[in-house]
């Protein structure tokens, strides 16, 4: 396909979208971002109704600082260790003006299906901000939606008559959880933010925890956990595996006799771990209760696996979401029910070479950074300075039979990365296109190391295309 003919439509304007977006503009490969929002951030941006996949009024980020920033634009020095979502959200406008993305945005602009054409282009069948229902083609699609926005709910026997929520329409509480009794389900970070939040003001907060879990404080020796990590990266995953589990518990005791949790039977790490300071205090204090996992629903009852029935006024489902794209018919793609996602490199599909997903990993730190990478690797395929393995298949089956840690099997670990070890990998690929991103220093991101590849000659941005009605 000749340089003139390339146009690559990215799917939405979250963190990874726009960073999609920039690696285009900086290659000077033409793009169109379709954003169904007024606002750039995904997630990210507060939005108090429900429905709406974001954050809830006092998110504050997992991942530290130090690892959740693009690599090539800092946040800004007076920023805390941890931001909060309005931060994060000024930061991501403050980053797709910086590198002209906004001018590639059409906002109000929902995908509603892509279909591949008998020439391989990709068709895009959207609706505007109008409601007007509109068509346009493409040569390459990058895939930037999120997999943080279809609700997975649990199923028990029985109903609930009482309030009955997923973390998903979570905003954050208010006057009217005064004096309820809330029940949480699930041990992963929303709900372990959901029963902090609902302590405060509630009556009474139970937490449902089905399987062992892992919580890391988001401080360790005075410094973010991730930063504290990052200082071992250079050691075997094992080995960091048995030096964090014993350090944890170390420092927490044992979590069956301390908090009355399962205790984890595998070493950290083995599965996605929980980042909050402030669960296992709350549940020393009695702010909140662990509770086995759900047998039964009866009315605003609840029986227990261990025998144990009692009544709540709420129950909040923290039970994750499912990977899902609404805009591909299930026979193209469809990773729903997937234990591992069959990408090369979580990006790349085997049957279809101008087709990438665009942050769809879950790494032990922050997806940003790193979905920087992917798009840039991307990028340099579609300009011809990257080749992709020449037998994919067999490529997606050694990344899958070859876990960066030994992960959990599951639909929850099916993207799972080590943020390190991925780094590696995708610097690896870059270098191969020409492009050296710098080892990072002394356990910290190589920031401010990239070396941009100059777009061709015949690589010149062309107009947006017209969007067909």
């Amino acid at each position: 396909m000749s340089s003139s003919q390339q146009h690559v439509c990215v799917i939405g304007a979250g963190p990874s979208g726009l960073t999609a977006a920039k690696n285009c503009i900086e290659s000077g490969i033409p793009v169109t971002v379709f954003e169904k929002n007024d606002k750039v951030g995904g997630n990210w941006v507060f939005n108090s109704s429900t429905g709406h996949s974001s954050v809830y009024e006092n998110t504050h980020i997992i991942s530290s600082k130090v690892w959740s920033e693009y690599e090539d634009f800092p946040m800004p020095a007076d920023y805390p260790a941890y931001p909060n979502h309005k931060q994060l959200q000024a930061y991501f406008e403050s980053y797709a003006r910086h590198f002209g993305v906004m001018d590639k945005i059409r906002f109000g602009h929902t995908v509603k299906q892509v279909t591949r054409t008998e020439e391989g282009q990709w068709e895009v069948q959207y609706t505007d901000e109008q409601g007007k229902d509109g068509t346009a083609s493409f040569s390459h699609l990058m895939v930037a939606n999120g997999h943080h926005w279809n609700p997975k709910y649990p199923e028990y026997p029985g109903e609930f008559t009482g309030t009955f929520m997923h973390s998903h329409d979570f905003k954050g509480v208010d006057d009217s959880w005064r004096g309820k009794r809330v029940l949480v389900i699930g041990a992963g970070n929303s709900a372990c933010d959901v029963a902090v939040e609902a302590a405060r003001l509630a009556d009474k907060v139970a937490l449902s925890v089905r399987s062992p879990q892992w919580f890391l404080p988001k401080f360790m020796f005075g410094m973010p956990s991730d930063v504290l990590s990052a200082r071992n990266s250079w050691l075997p995953g094992k080995v960091r595996q048995f030096l964090f589990t014993h350090l944890l518990r170390l420092l927490q005791g044992d979590y069956a006799k301390a908090y009355g949790l399962p205790k984890p039977t595998t070493p950290v790490l083995s599965h996605h771990p929980s980042l909050n300071s402030d669960l296992l205090d709350f549940i020393r204090h009695g702010r909140v209760k662990p509770r086995p996992a759900i047998q039964a629903l009866n009315g605003q009852s609840v029986a227990f696996a261990d025998g144990r029935t009692e009544a709540f006024d709420m129950i909040v489902a923290c039970t994750g979401f499912w990977i899902s794209f609404p805009f591909f018919d299930p026979s193209l793609i469809d990773f729903q029910h997937a234990e591992r996602v069959p990408l090369y490199r979580k990006m790349m599909h085997a049957d279809y070479d101008n087709l990438y997903f665009i942050g769809l990993f879950q790494p032990l730190g922050c997806i940003w950074p790193l979905a920087d990478y992917q798009a840039k690797l991307a990028c340099q395929e579609i300009l011809g300075f990257y080749q992709r393995p020449a037998n994919m298949p067999a490529a997606i089956d050694h990344e899958i039979n070859h876990p960066h840690l030994d992960f959990d099997k599951g639909s929850r670990h099916s993207t799972e990365v080590d943020y390190h070890l991925f780094r590696k990998e995708l610097a690896e690929g870059l270098k191969q296109a020409g492009i050296d991103i710098g080892k990072a220093p002394e356990g910290m991101p190589g920031r401010y190391k990239h070396f941009r590849q100059p777009a061709r000659s015949d690589q010149q941005p062309s107009a947006q295309p017209e969007l067909s009605a």
